[in-house]
């Protein structure tokens, strides 16, 4: 890792989110792998980020599509090798661009070693790295927690007569982080990734690792922030690594425990109040809540407030499991270019650190497969069964796979217009999304308005303008039900974020200490403004932002 991003100089970066399994396929496989990623270097240094996170590619049977570790120090053979994750991380290197490795160490792979070995018998030296209970009076399960991929969160293991705990599928064992056994081993394969040269680790429900299982807290349990401090000191925090955790949990008031520096825990956490504002009280994201403008100006400005000055804000719209950003929060027709452009203004003039998740730069879209049998998700599957086992209806489940399954993010990346997307020469593990022929890499680096240069332009301007990187956050405009704008300032310089997030024209009326400015019209999506009129016409999902002086 160059010494670009040690200290406090990580926070002018842009991370890149590959999936590797939909990526880039080298081999003719169908499946994305490192080689591919490797052949498409250039193509994210063009781009201009500087960070790329991994999601798994460990050693894996692959239930859950790689968060199933079976061997962390090995790569799963439908990706490569190590010597070719080496060849990668060098080859990054020599870009100036970090790997955020994917560490997953809630649970394991039942075919985990340590796993296999615990199963032997309940003296086995590795019994304990896991979570065992006696089975309830009746034989049962010993409570009834639930796996968040439907059904107990217990199996039983008929061997021993006791039941092991499973917060996601029956095939991701949870690891016993009470045991400090555990902790050492993670310790210690965490420290021979770094020395690999890895930039840093984003770290799945890191949130989940402090539970306290009888009393059934799952997340963020009383001694979470101490094995969080454990291991900073113990792996990366010497390293000065880059560290975001993913925490479903969070609240402003947590996010300031996981990432104030003097805490010595991690750099960033992914929280995602924004994202389940829209998820329905009772079934969850399978059923969508309209997009309500005002609440989601809310949460986020409530996030940006609360983590001003101590802590760090992660900044991101979609990932490996969430829906694509413009089917989301912008309009994946007629506006499609239009929306993405405005998302990602918006998203990388907040204050944080800004994550693009692969083919979120050209505007790759939500798919809409017409069969159950078209996906692949796990998560998708065994709840699709279930809730139609209970009568929801076909076409209600399949509206919400369609809107929020995590298979629109994992469909193949669109690198042209050739078959299957140039994404692989044989038939891809998932299909790849119809739209590729007009949405594709190759069209978005041939035409200079696209999608793909105004994200170029915005990841350039975080290293150009420090403004951008450390100014203070203050909305403007907050009740205004189609508008999200706000003011970044540092010093004598201040940033007009102005955003219409909907298809309709609008007429703004600009209040008097901001009206006539003139200034530098830094990125936009329609014509450049250079200064702020009385009254502001703003175009369908229009977006710019203006460099003025102190206001």
């Amino acid at each position: 890792m160059s010494d670009m991003h040690s200290a406090q100089q990580w926070k002018d970066a842009v991370v890149y989110q590959v999936y590797p399994r939909s990526f880039m396929d080298s081999n003719g496989d169908g499946i994305g792998d490192l080689n591919g990623i490797i052949s498409k270097l250039d193509y994210l240094q063009q781009l201009g980020i500087n960070m790329l996170w991994l999601s798994p590619v460990y050693r894996s049977p692959m239930d859950d599509n790689g968060y199933d570790i079976s061997d962390y120090e090995n790569i799963a053979d439908i990706f490569g090798s190590m010597a070719e994750m080496e060849h990668l991380i060098a080859e990054a290197k020599a870009r100036d661009i970090g790997i955020l490795m994917d560490l997953v160490v809630n649970h394991t792979s039942d075919e985990h070693p340590w796993f296999i070995d615990a199963l032997t018998s309940k003296n086995s030296a590795y019994r304990d790295f896991y979570i065992w209970r006696k089975p309830a009076a009746d034989g049962g399960p010993p409570n009834d927690q639930r796996s968040h991929f439907g059904g107990s969160a217990w199996t039983l293991d008929k061997a021993s007569g006791e039941y092991y705990l499973h917060q996601f599928s029956t095939r991701q064992p949870d690891l016993n982080w009470e045991n400090p056994d555990v902790r050492a081993a993670i310790h210690a394969m965490m420290n021979r990734w770094l020395a690999r040269g890895i930039g840093g680790f984003r770290m799945d429900v890191i949130d989940l690792i402090g539970k306290d299982v009888d009393q059934q807290i799952m997340a963020n349990g009383k001694n979470l922030h101490l094995y969080l401090h454990q291991m900073n000191r113990a792996t990366f925090g010497p390293y000065g690594s880059i560290t975001v955790g993913e925490t479903w949990s969070a609240t402003p008031e947590d996010a300031l425990l996981y990432s104030a520096e003097a805490r010595q825990e991690l750099t960033m956490v992914f929280q995602f109040e924004h994202i389940r504002l829209f998820w329905d009280e009772h079934h969850g994201k399978w059923r969508n809540k309209p997009f309500d403008l005002l609440r989601f100006k809310a949460v986020i400005d409530k996030w940006q407030t609360a983590l001003a000055h101590r802590g760090w804000n992660s900044l991101f719209w979609s990932n490996h499991d969430l829906p694509r950003a413009v089917s989301k929060f912008g309009d994946d027709g007629q506006y499609r270019v239009e929306s993405a452009k405005m998302l990602a203004t918006a998203l990388h003039c907040l204050k944080g650190t800004p994550y693009i998740y692969q083919g979120e730069e050209i505007g790759m879209t939500n798919v809409r497969f017409p069969r159950i049998d078209d996906y692949r998700d796990i998560e998708s599957l065994n709840l699709y069964q279930e809730r139609v086992a209970e009568g929801v209806s076909h076409e209600e489940m399949m509206r919400g796979i369609h809107a929020n399954g995590r298979d629109n993010a994992r469909t193949p990346m669109q690198w042209d217009s050739s078959q299957h997307a140039g994404f692989t020469t044989s038939l891809p593990w998932i299909d790849v999304n119809p739209n590729y022929k007009q949405i594709n890499v190759a069209a978005a680096l041939d035409d200079p308005n696209s999608v793909f240069y105004h994200y170029q332009k915005l990841v350039a301007l975080r290293k150009q303008q420090p403004l951008l990187v450390h100014g203070d956050f203050r909305q403007i405009f907050n009740s205004h039900p189609q508008v999200f704008a706000w003011l970044r300032t540092s010093g004598d310089q201040t940033l007009v974020v102005i955003n219409n997030f909907t298809r309709e024209p609008l007429t703004l009326d600009v209040p008097d200490n901001l009206q006539s400015l003139q200034g530098h019209c830094l990125i936009s999506n329609y014509a450049p403004r250079e200064q702020l009129d009385a009254r502001l016409q703003l175009q369908p999902y229009e977006s710019f932002a203006l460099l003025i002086g102190s206001l």
